[in-house]
């Protein structure tokens, strides 16, 4: 986890601000971090689910060749602190920092997380179907099915994003419903496979929703403001920090209880005001896709996504477990 210096320094008489807090980055921890979690998300599975080696083997080999897949792009297109984290039970996501990224930039990025997946269970698919090996099979199905529930057009999974990528991401308005549509069709999916698990992400993004429906009121009130959110935060002019830091503590009273505005003092809490400021820093998207492209990424897209389908339909017997 990132660490925070501080200096204790008061607002001075002149009306000067006091140094912001400076992010400390730790990166090697974050492989150690991730092979935890890993391995924690594998005990969780074993106890609670399927006490089966192979069969969550496979699962977590999945998970790390999909995250594999953005991380690779994302170093690839120069991101900045790039690190894959495992949530037990949930799954994973990778992240990374980059002022200003294109819309074919993050499209191949998203879509680097599951393509290779299904072109892996797609071959295994085809070389299996002979020798029907029982253990081929089971990779075969977990490798397919992860990556295609993934392309599912619906947020937070990577369908969803590249939907929103291509259409809709600097509109907060579109994206909120947008969002809402996919907490209605996560519970309907839920219900539909008994799973108490997939109850908890729409429950995620709803509070998501909640937070992000205040960060983008705070946002407005900068832009009136004049006070530039889109930069990173070690760009970001003391005096702004301390402003948005203002702003979070009259936006959130319960989350920051006892710290009143405009006293410019450190708190032991620092490190949280400083990653909600970040979370409020919105990246630069470079609208560089225009119609025809973005009609060839979609296609792209439900090539990769029905193609499978259509193949795991027309051998049906293979795929049943």
């Amino acid at each position: 986890m990132d660490t925070i210096s501080e200096q204790h320094t008061h607002q001075n008489q002149s009306g000067g601000y006091p140094p912001k807090p400076v992010v400390v980055e730790k990166n090697q921890t974050s492989v150690f971090r991730s092979l935890i979690s890993l391995f924690i998300y594998g005990l969780l599975f074993y106890f609670l689910f399927e006490q089966n080696l192979a069969y969550i083997a496979a699962i977590l080999l999945v998970i790390i060749i999909h995250e594999m897949g953005h991380f690779a792009f994302m170093r690839l297109f120069n991101y900045r602190d790039v690190k894959i984290f495992i949530m037990p039970l949930l799954g994973a996501f990778t992240a990374g920092k980059k002022q200003q990224v294109s819309q074919t930039q993050l499209s191949v990025i998203i879509l680097a997380g599951p393509v290779p997946g299904i072109i892996i269970g797609s071959i295994l698919f085809w070389l299996n179907k002979d020798a029907q090996n029982e253990t081929v099979k089971m990779l075969a199905n977990t490798f397919l099915v992860i990556n295609l529930l993934n392309c599912l057009p619906f947020y937070p999974l990577d369908g969803g994003r590249l939907v929103e990528t291509l259409f809709f991401k600097e509109n907060f308005a579109i994206r909120l419903a947008f969002s809402i549509v996919s907490i209605m069709a996560l519970l309907i999916m839920a219900a539909i496979f008994s799973s108490f698990v997939l109850l908890i992400i729409p429950a995620l993004i709803a509070y998501e929703l909640y937070n992000e429906n205040k960060n983008q009121k705070i946002r407005n009130y900068l832009a009136q403001e004049k006070i530039n959110y889109r930069l990173e935060y070690n760009a970001l002019p003391d005096k702004d920090y301390w402003l948005m830091r203002d702003c979070l503590l009259f936006s959130f009273p319960k989350k920051y209880p006892g710290i009143a505005p405009g006293n410019y003092q450190y708190s032991i809490i620092e490190p949280i005001f400083v990653r909600h400021v970040s979370s409020l820093l919105q990246t630069n998207l470079i609208p560089d896709l225009n119609v025809i492209k973005k009609i060839l990424v979609l296609i792209f897209y439900l090539a990769v996504f029905i193609a499978p389908i259509v193949m795991v339909a027309m051998n049906w017997q293979f795929f049943v477990a």
